[in-house]
């Protein structure tokens, strides 16, 4: 009996395309070059060991259709790059590994800066200098197509056109303070990243039907639950009967709340359409290097300290930096999942590696280890004294409804069953962090600092030009 294409890549051993095959031979094969930091990228001790030798090729060969940035009813602004914060570490972690990539991305990301006002800590280069630097300087060819995936049109040229093994799909808007500005960005959060991702789903029926998908979800669609959160499922009983369900989704936000439609629409689609999808609810994410995006200038990670993009430790860091005190919310009890963002790269890689099932839903809750608002603090505060930095703790009102105080345990074993061997918040690391920001403080905008949108002033009328800056009153 003939072997299925997926059942191929389940053994690790992908389909390859016929016509790929044909215009591989006809090309001279590129040497690789090294990777070499750049002296320019003082990043500190955790991370400026040159490169380690790239880990045996789990699936050589193997085609991913990237999906990156998304943006629907985009503002009258050019367009300035669309490359993510997580998603472009990620593509070139891929890419290094011997996937062969395409990134797909209207590059709207800059532009959510561009309206509100906001710069990232790092000065990064365009998307299109990012994908060239690389592909020079790796011998690699990461294919960069531009266009929105809300445009079904444009989508399946997309997949028609690179015949995708495997779709990671991280074009969403990812902010929850973003999805709280107003009535038009929550409308546009909820329609762009359930639209985008209800496209995805027929493309891949109608023109990759073996694909698997490897989905970003969120740790933000449980909520803060008074029970153990399992990993996308629980079995209950109830009135004498017992069934293993989707556990419960209690999104804190407009954003939250599109993730929870997505898994939903993903998890429907799997059984209709006997699809292949993994789910990734991914916690909150620090740090900024990875060895792909420290092996050239044009390649460093962008970093949100701001209260609308920023992640709670990524923002600590930048405010212990410039000497600044660290926001807690409210109590400071809130906890949540975290992990390094080199974990966020190799867990996907692990997804890709060990497909899901046709017909099968799969969700792993993707993160490391579990924090408070204050522990963070207490880390940081710590750290920052070491190096000479006056670090104070100051608890603002919070912005958000949320529980302040709240029992959390949450399942996180399946990704390391694959694999994962995950980077643990250390001292080394926060230094390491700490560093780099002192590294880029004079590009800080201390108005950015505080948390400016409030959960409960969100309302119908347009929020532009102050929507990032806390009022002063």
């Amino acid at each position: 009996m003939k072997e299925s294409s997926r059942e191929k890549l389940r053994r690790r051993k992908p389909r390859r395309k016929l016509e790929r095959e044909k215009n591989s031979k006809q090309k001279k094969k590129k040497k690789t070059p090294e990777l070499a930091l750049s002296s320019s990228l003082a990043l500190s001790p955790a991370f400026d060991a040159a490169p380690s030798p790239l880990p045996p090729l789990h699936c050589p060969n193997t085609h991913l259709l990237f999906l990156s940035s998304l943006f629907i009813n985009p503002p009258p602004l050019p367009p300035q790059g669309g490359d993510g914060y997580c998603g472009f570490a990620t593509a070139l972690h891929l890419s290094a590994r011997g996937y062969a990539v395409a990134i797909v991305d209207n590059l709207a990301r800059r532009s959510y800066d561009a309206q509100l006002g906001m710069e990232t800590l790092t000065p990064i280069a365009s998307a299109h200098e990012r994908v060239k630097t690389w592909n020079g300087i790796s011998g690699k060819d990461i294919e960069l197509m531009i266009g929105d995936v809300c445009d079904f049109e444009f989508l399946s040229a997309a997949f028609q056109s690179f015949k995708p093994d495997a779709v990671v799909h991280f074009g969403e808007q990812r902010s929850a303070p973003y999805s709280m500005i107003d009535r038009a960005r929550a409308v546009y959060t909820q329609h762009n990243n359930v639209i985008g991702t209800v496209n995805v789903l027929f493309a891949i029926k109608e023109f990759a039907p073996e694909a698997h998908l490897v989905k970003l979800g969120t740790m933000g669609e449980y909520g803060t639950p008074n029970i153990d959160i399992e990993e996308g499922f629980i079995t209950i009983t109830h009135n004498g009967r017992t069934d293993t369900l989707p556990y419960p989704k209690q999104g804190g936000s407009f954003y939250h709340l599109s993730k929870v439609h997505d898994s939903h629409n993903i998890h429907f689609a799997t059984k209709a359409w006997k699809l292949a999808a993994t789910d990734l609810n991914q916690g909150v994410v620090y740090g900024v290097a990875t060895e792909e995006t420290t092996a050239h200038p044009k390649l460093v990670n962008r970093y949100d300290y701001d209260g609308i993009f920023g992640t709670a430790l990524n923002r600590f860091v930048v405010q212990a930096a410039v000497g600044h005190p660290l926001t807690v919310y409210g109590k400071g009890g809130q906890t949540r999942g975290y992990l390094d963002i080199r974990d966020t790269v190799r867990c996907v890689q692990l997804a890709i590696d060990s497909p899901a099932a046709p017909g099968e839903f799969r969700v792993f809750n993707q993160f490391t280890e579990q924090f408070s608002v204050n522990q963070l603090a207490e880390i940081v505060g710590s750290e920052g004294r070491k190096l000479g930095l006056d670090v104070r703790v100051q608890s603002v009102p919070n912005p958000r409804v949320e529980l302040e105080e709240h029992y959390y345990n949450a399942r996180h074993s399946k990704l390391q069953e694959l694999g994962l061997e995950p980077h643990l918040l250390g001292d080394n690391i926060v230094d390491s962090l700490l560093k780099f920001a002192i590294q880029y403080k004079d590009r800080v905008n201390l108005e950015l600092i505080k948390p400016a949108v409030d959960w409960r002033k969100a309302g119908a009328a347009p929020r532009v030009e102050s929507a990032a800056v806390a009022s002063r009153k």
